[in-house]
């Protein structure tokens, strides 16, 4: 039962990240618009790119399970290696969690759950039965 219910958790995950990243856009483009989304630490070009990243891996994987887009997996996981590369540059060079060596915990526990989620959609066949290409 569990199992059958882990892609809806997935989807809700996505849509939290698809609206995360669209208000933080608007945030971008429209100053007077404070929602508190925006780093400080982060230049505007790191922050445009952290939150069209947000809004890309929500775009896709909510959109493309809706849709049984197959190449949904491969394109999501494709943005977990995305937001995790801004998430090392965040972390090393712009003290995302802060400074000191303990900023590295709160990374390594998001590319833990990259890599979980990576790994589930790879290999759970309630994704592989969702995002079956199907027959003409």
């Amino acid at each position: 039962m569990l199992g059958r219910l882990f892609p809806y958790a997935l989807w809700l995950l996505s849509a939290v990240l698809l609206v995360w990243g669209a208000l933080g856009l608007l945030e971008y483009v429209s100053p007077k618009i404070s929602l508190g989304l925006s780093n400080p630490r982060f230049p505007p070009g790191m922050q445009f790119l952290h939150f069209l990243a947000l809004f890309t891996t929500g775009t896709i994987f909510s959109v493309g399970y809706w849709l049984r887009w197959f190449p949904t997996p491969f394109a999501t996981i494709v943005m977990y290696a995305v937001l995790a590369t801004l998430c090392f540059i965040e972390t090393v060079d712009f003290d995302a969690f802060g400074s000191g060596p303990t900023r590295f915990i709160p990374m390594a526990v998001e590319y833990a759950a990259y890599v979980a989620l990576s790994a589930y959609l790879l290999r759970s066949e309630t994704i592989e039965q969702h995002f079956a290409r199907q027959s003409s």
